[in-house]
């Protein structure tokens, strides 16, 4: 480089070597750019796009090796975060962006949520009323997480302290990058072997990550495999804020990994106490029942004794002896064993009255221990007088 009149002369190569070095010594060497893709074209391998964002463009590029590894394909408006550096190319004195990484915007992923909801819900897939209850004690569960993680952790020891009868089958999916088709594999298998392995439920589980990258599990492919899986499906992705197409399908969501087995399995130590009380409550009722029936018992026993036949016989008898006693208290012999009489005509008929009887008419005396024949033979003074009584025939005797 040469100086004339005290500006610096280049030529064309070193004044773009100079650009280059001012750019490496003065940009930092990874940066984010907010942006949306516009004309991406494949050549060679290598995918060609620009990022703008209504304002201004920049070229950028994905190497083949780089875009193989990308969890995000990027299409025409899509909306993505860029990590990148500047390209250089001295020779033309181009400049690009290198995209190291790429994930789709926060506005692209809930655009996709929109459109598959509205797809799956006029066919009632995300109905409340199509939901099914979760079994109270399940013998076998499904657990389709990434193995190892945080997640799968926190469920084995939730459900070892929960309820640990309940077994578990562990399958590991993918949760980073394009892996919906994967995890619709594995969740196929699952399914096909529930009912031979005695799964009684599904969960399907992430935890953490942003929202952008839960949005696998807003695909339309995965959200009618959960619908169409013949046991409860329960979905513990992200954080408690966070809701997917999945969520939206399981018949339970939780916030969390963790909540899910909550959910799913029942406290040990609640039952264990739950068992307690009724087995107290069944104790008082048993206790209270036969005390019932020992009161019912003692009310038909003295019944029955009311009416056994030895004790009636014996009321029978004490009334008929009350009845007898009544009726010799009545009986005209206990009149007559005390001195009275009584009197009747021949044929039998008692006289109650003088008048029932004429002077020398005979008649019938009755005593205690036997009877009488007799006459009229005077009437008193008190009455009139009556003719004089003519010898009757027992006279002559």
């Amino acid at each position: 480089m040469a100086e004339a009149n005290g500006l610096p002369r280049y030529s064309v190569a070193q004044l773009n070597q100079a650009i280059g070095s001012l750019l490496e010594r003065g940009f930092a060497p990874r940066f984010l750019i907010d942006a949306t893709i516009s004309r991406p074209q494949l050549k060679k391998g290598h995918l060609w796009l620009t990022l703008v964002d209504g304002e201004a463009t920049i070229s950028a590029v994905i190497w083949a090796s780089q875009l193989a590894k990308l969890s995000h394909q990027p299409a025409e408006g899509d909306g993505v975060v860029v990590v990148g550096k500047l390209n250089f190319w001295a020779a033309r004195a181009t400049l690009s962006v290198q995209v190291l990484d790429l994930r789709p915007s926060l506005s692209t992923v809930l655009r996709q949520f929109e459109r598959v909801r509205q797809i799956l819900e006029p066919e009632g897939l995300l109905a409340a009323e199509r939901k099914r209850s979760l079994p109270p004690f399940p013998a076998a569960i499904a657990l389709l997480t990434s193995v190892p993680s945080s997640a799968l952790a926190d469920m084995l020891r939730t459900a070892a302290e929960r309820w640990p009868s309940t077994r578990l089958y562990q399958v590991a999916i993918p949760v980073q990058g394009q892996v919906e088709a994967e995890i619709c594999r594995l969740l196929a298998q699952v399914i096909e072997r529930a009912d031979g392995l005695g799964i009684e439920a599904i969960v399907l589980a992430r935890g953490g990550g942003s929202r952008e990258d839960l949005a696998v599990f807003d695909g339309e492919g995965l959200a009618r495999l959960l619908g169409a899986s013949p046991v409860p499906v329960v979905t513990g992705l992200g954080h408690e804020d966070d809701t997917t197409i999945a969520d939206l399908v399981a018949d339970y969501r939780a916030a969390t990994p963790t909540a899910a087995i909550v959910a799913l399995l029942p406290d040990r130590l609640t039952v264990l106490q739950r068992l307690n009380q009724s087995r107290s409550q069944l104790g008082q009722a048993l206790s209270f029942g036969l005390q019932a029936k020992r009161q019912q018992l003692a009310s038909l026993k003295a019944q029955l004794e009311l009416i056994r036949p030895s004790r009636l016989l014996a009321h029978q008898r004490q009334g008929l002896q009350q009845r007898r006693e009544l009726l010799e208290a009545l009986s005209p012999q206990r009149l007559l064993r005390r001195g009275f009489a009584l009197v009747r005509s021949p044929s039998g008929q008692l006289l109650r009255s003088i008048k029932q009887i004429g002077c020398g008419d005979p008649f019938l005396v009755e005593l205690a221990d036997g009877r009488l024949q007799a006459q009229v033979t005077h009437v008193p003074p008190a009455q009139k007088q009556p003719p004089p009584c003519k010898p009757g025939p027992w006279n002559a005797a």
